[in-house]
């Protein structure tokens, strides 16, 4: 449906935005006005987009039946689900799931949406995702709805910037499988992944012990989102910072290449 008009959207044309509402389906034309005009918000407000993958980029979730005889001193450290604000490690009975929040998740993501227009985009379904989202934002302060699972997508196991309504010259995005995002690699930060439980190092054909088996875990100040975080921190910098007033002519891809070319080097 149009959202100008109210009519109906041909099938062949536009695309399905149903993570914003039940039903939504956007027209190219009305696609392109959308981007135009919340990009030229963003960037007043001196912010671009920031796409993050939920699994060994923000948390490792695993199905309670996999965990390990080492393992199962957890299920009575899990924190309360009461007031997840304060808590990392989350035993979800209901999915039959727990969860781990990486380290330092929630100092990064208080600062990165100073910066950016955050989104969630998972691989996961659409129950998962939201209640990933909750245990990241339980105030909702971050991503606002913007949470994109794969039922959402366009195109089977892939990921792409067309459910995003944001231009592709605005947006990074965070992702620790490369392979998902073939049309959008010059807007990827690969990460390092996040292995907290045994059966992620299985599933990756790891033969070792986990963060959890050995009782450990990624340290906060030095963490693989910490030193994220200070590249953000230069992305934007460079994005915003250059003499040059017409940002809307600028491509954030063009920063990434450019500090990915300076840490190479």
């Amino acid at each position: 449906m149009c959202i100008l008009c109210g009519q109906r959207v041909d099938d062949e044309s536009g695309v399905t935005f149903g993570y914003i509402h039940k039903g939504l389906r956007l027209g190219n034309d009305e696609i392109v006005r959308l981007r135009s005009t919340d990009m030229k918000n963003l960037l007043r407000h001196k912010k671009l987009y920031l796409v993050l993958d939920l699994d060994h980029t923000l948390l490792n979730s695993t199905q309670l039946n996999h965990l390990t005889a080492e393992e199962e001193y957890l299920k009575g450290q899990s924190d309360s689900m009461q007031d997840v604000s304060k808590g990392s490690l989350f035993m979800l009975e209901f999915m039959h799931m727990m969860t781990k929040l990486r380290p330092f998740v929630r100092t990064f993501l208080k600062e990165a949406s100073e910066m950016f227009e955050m989104y969630i985009y998972t691989m996961g379904d659409r129950p998962y995702a939201l209640e990933m989202a909750k245990l990241l934002d339980p105030k909702k302060e971050y991503f606002n709805g913007r949470v994109i699972s794969r039922d959402d997508g366009t195109q089977k196991h892939q990921k792409g910037l067309d459910v995003v309504l944001g231009q592709d010259s605005a947006v990074v995005i965070l992702d620790d499988t490369e392979n998902a995002w073939t049309k959008h690699k010059d807007n990827l930060i690969l990460m390092e992944r996040y292995h907290f439980f045994a059966s992620s190092c299985r599933q990756f054909g790891f033969d070792c012990r986990s963060l959890s088996q050995l009782k450990s875990d990624e340290s906060e100040p030095d963490g693989a989102l910490a030193s994220i975080l200070k590249i953000l921190r230069q992305i934007h910098h460079i994005f915003f910072d250059e003499l040059d007033s017409d940002l809307a002519s600028r491509d954030v891809r063009q920063v990434c290449l450019l500090l990915s070319f300076e840490i190479q080097n």
